[in-house]
């Protein structure tokens, strides 16, 4: 009788570790989100500004800034809007592909997007004239006179219609599109050492939106006419805008709002929008009072009377706004 050697127990070997150069660079979730923020800055400010150095160049009237206290002219406005809105459409597509993910999860997916636009575009037209109406009837406020008659109330609506269309567009996208998806995700990891995972994730976008809303409220700095409580406004108007996309997944609401709070504000009642007019606006204003009341030359967004405001909108986005897309990691 032959007996075979009982060899002992193999013990699974650990699966070969990465090299060292993709370890640096790639994650358990792709392209690390701190590089994948630096591309994406890179190719912004490199294709942005090869674009306006060429159009300068052949066009140099169409890239000069204003007058330092002269009024924004529509071409101007619409143009330094579509440019960079378009660049940025560009870029957030290029990343997409670096990193093999749909680019509808950079917010400006989802099945409702006519709907959430034109109710983020009614509830902007509403919460913007209630803050006028209370101004005005404060006393805070006062209508001098009418500007613009006949065929132009429609020609100059609808041209700073379009403009602040881009501004909704490029502002909404550049800030709360691919950059806070790729910082949510980023510092989702960092806390997913500590928390479950949903945890993460919440912590994660609330500390992201946290932080590029600061950073657009300081952007909003070297607006002339500027103030203090203008800047605040400008960083919690960002937080508002990020719940609105913490609930829907989407940036149309938030873009629709912010078209039409923009478009009402500079057009419509032609009060200062963060410390900016625009020439043809149909109406002539001035505010009374102390800038802290009736937001002097910042406009109504300079006044503290927009901070119950803002309550108002997070009670509306709450309650209208149901969560029916998740935010995909």
């Amino acid at each position: 009788m032959s007996t075979e050697p009982v060899l002992p127990p193999t013990e699974p070997q650990p699966p070969p570790k990465a090299p060292l150069l993709r370890r640096v660079f790639i994650g358990k979730d792709g392209l690390r989100a701190g590089w994948g923020l630096l591309i994406f800055l890179l190719l912004l400010a490199g294709i942005l500004g090869s674009v306006f150095f060429a159009i300068g160049k052949v066009f140099p009237s169409a890239v000069k800034p204003p007058k330092p206290g002269s009024e924004i002219a529509p071409r101007f406005g619409i143009f330094n809007e579509l440019i960079p809105f378009l660049v940025t459409v560009l870029v957030t597509w290029i990343m997409s592909k670096i990193e093999r993910r749909p680019n509808s999860v950079y917010g400006l997916g989802g099945s409702r997007k006519g709907q959430l636009f034109f109710t983020g575009f009614m509830w902007g037209l509403i919460f913007l004239s209630l803050l006028v109406f209370a101004l005005w009837k404060s006393g805070l406020l006062v209508f001098d006179r009418r500007l613009l008659f006949g065929t132009e109330i429609l020609r100059y609506g609808a041209i700073w219609l379009l403009g602040f269309l881009f501004v909704g567009l490029l502002e909404e996208y550049l800030v709360r599109g691919y950059m806070l998806y790729t910082l949510t995700r980023g510092l989702a990891g960092i806390y997913g050492r500590f928390f479950k995972p949903e945890q993460s994730k919440s912590f994660g976008f609330w500390t992201a939106a946290i932080v590029l809303s600061i950073l657009f409220g300081l952007g909003h700095g070297s607006n002339p006419g500027e103030s203090p409580i203008g800047l605040l406004c400008a960083g919690l108007a960002g937080l508002v805008f990020c719940f609105s996309l913490w609930r829907t997944g989407s940036l149309w609401w938030a873009i629709g709002f912010h078209a039409a709070w923009d478009w009402a504000q500079s057009y419509l009642y032609g009060v200062a929008d963060s410390g900016i007019m625009v020439q043809h606006h149909l109406r002539a204003t001035h505010p009374v009072g102390k800038p802290l009341l009736s937001g002097g030359t910042t406009g109504p967004e300079g006044s503290i009377l927009i901070l119950p405001i803002f309550a108002l909108i997070s009670l509306v986005i709450a309650f209208t706004l149901r969560r029916d897309q998740e935010l995909s990691a």
